[in-house]
């Protein structure tokens, strides 16, 4: 991704008034291992003074069997409170300790709140979203980065993952619904 193509980006993200209170949401989804998180990150430093919230879904996840069911949880926690000009937050999920965390991580109502993870641009978030991202890259390329990140071991355990996520965005139509799609095999 060039330094133009985020400018663009930037530039679409302020195209329209912010849908979410004051902010502006952006929902980057994708499967993993697909780099939406590295996309994330370069969103966030392409919107430069501007001030950025970002929420990482993997967060907000109960473990390995809640896949998809975080979306009450970013919605009651973060989403809610933002869209009334408040503060939201959460306690994140400990993935050690299986459980969530004692720490609270407040997300304040920036100019931008970029949610990035997983079923993050789902038909339930996109009314409010400035843009959706649907990142992907080839599966050869998802499942070497799973391997590099998450080691051996728990492949039986996102093989069962990468399947629900295939089910959920064939259903929710994501990748096709997404304002933009990005390779992110780079």
């Amino acid at each position: 991704m060039t330094a133009e193509v985020m400018g663009d980006e930037v530039t679409r993200l302020f195209a329209a008034p912010p849908r979410l209170g004051r902010s502006r949401l952006v929902l980057v989804d994708g499967p993993s291992g697909a780099g939406k998180t590295f996309y994330a990150a370069r969103l966030a430093r392409a919107l430069g003074e501007r001030s950025v919230s970002v929420v990482h879904t993997d967060d907000l996840i109960d473990g390995w069997d809640d896949q998809f069911t975080y979306w009450s949880r970013l919605e009651r926690q973060v989403l809610a409170p933002i869209r009334l000009g408040a503060p939201g937050g959460y306690h994140p999920y400990d993935w050690h300790l299986q459980r969530f965390g004692t720490e609270w991580v407040t997300v304040w109502p920036a100019e931008v709140v970029l949610v990035e993870g997983v079923g993050s641009a789902r038909e339930q978030g996109r009314a409010w979203a400035n843009l959706t991202v649907y990142v992907d890259a080839p599966p050869a390329v998802r499942r070497a980065r799973s391997v590099l990140r998450d080691g051996p071991a728990m492949q039986p355990v996102l093989r069962r993952w990468r399947r629900r996520e295939a089910i959920h965005f064939a259903a929710d139509c994501t990748a096709a619904l997404a304002d933009l799609r990005v390779d992110g095999a780079g």
